[in-house]
């Protein structure tokens, strides 16, 4: 986990740091889904309400989306080239849970919509609960499990490719 208070920047020049950056908003707008499951409970659906559903709506719309591609496409498969038989099996975990926590955003979704509709009633604290607990464990994972490898097992060279690939993904998704 990063270091709020820390006075270096990351950019894609360090793409593991910046992966974690990203793990870091993960937990804190995942949290902020429970937070306001609770809110909604006392308060309704209203307007910082619907402030925290469109902030939480915004993050997992697009930047979680693209840093799952940066691990998928650039991160994972680089990795699996020299891969101990537990690594791979780390990272096969972790590639099918992103499929299972696409299907539970897709469900927080839809709730969030509802909120910003006005309708309190969508976002359940069960479901938003199990949002705040699974993805900062998969986070976790990724941190504990995969993203050490990568100092390991990758050069130079494949790490400043995967920071580019990660800037230009970002390019593209804001034009």
């Amino acid at each position: 986990m990063l270091n709020p208070f820390a006075t270096e920047t990351v950019t894609f020049e360090t793409p593991i740091a910046m992966l974690i950056a990203c793990h870091d908003r993960v937990r804190q707008y995942a949290a902020l889904t429970e937070t306001l499951a609770l809110h909604l409970q006392q308060q309704g659906a209203d307007a910082a309400a619907v402030a925290g559903a469109q902030s939480i709506l915004r993050y997992f719309d697009i930047a979680a989306p693209l840093h799952h591609q940066d691990e998928d496409e650039d991160l994972f498969p680089a990795l699996l080239l020299h891969a101990s038989p537990t690594l791979r099996a780390n990272i096969e975990q972790v590639m099918a849970e992103h499929a299972e926590l696409a299907q539970l955003w897709h469900q927080v979704r839809q709730a969030l919509l509802a909120v910003i509709a006005g309708d309190a009633s969508r976002l359940n604290l069960a479901l938003a609960q199990s949002f705040a607990k699974l993805y900062p464990a998969h986070a976790a994972k990724e941190e504990i499990d995969i993203y050490p490898a990568a100092a390991q097992l990758l050069d130079g060279d494949c790490l400043a490719q995967l920071g580019q690939n990660m800037a230009a993904r970002r390019t593209v998704a804001a034009a």
